[in-house]
């Protein structure tokens, strides 16, 4: 079984929480939907189900298309995700500096 990472354990492991977690972690590169689902650790259909509500939100965005397959990142520019990339790495370090305590101590 996978660890779950300090986000998906503070705010839940749903789709739409773990395809977030790993747009947030991995930002550097654009990826197909295909690649999002499968790192995310989501059936690409259930991907399906909630991607357009992002797209529409402005939450991601496609970045250039490869081939067929179309490339998205997180949409860096969105306040929204500005405030939630920030919420993300801070909730990943409160839970890291829990995790240290007992070694430090």
């Amino acid at each position: 079984m996978e660890e779950m990472s300090s986000f998906l354990e503070v705010f839940g492991d749903y789709p739409v929480n773990r395809v977030l977690d790993f747009l947030i972690t991995f930002d550097e590169f654009d990826y197909s939907m295909t690649e999002i689902a499968e790192n995310a650790g989501v059936g690409y259909s259930t991907l399906l189900l909630f991607w357009a509500k992002l797209e529409a939100k402005g939450i991601v965005l496609s970045t250039r298309k490869v081939g067929k397959s179309k490339m998205y990142k997180l949409n860096r520019e969105n306040p929204v995700v500005v405030e939630l990339v920030k919420l993300h790495w801070q909730v990943c370090q409160q839970e890291m500096q829990k995790m240290l305590k007992p070694i430090e101590a």
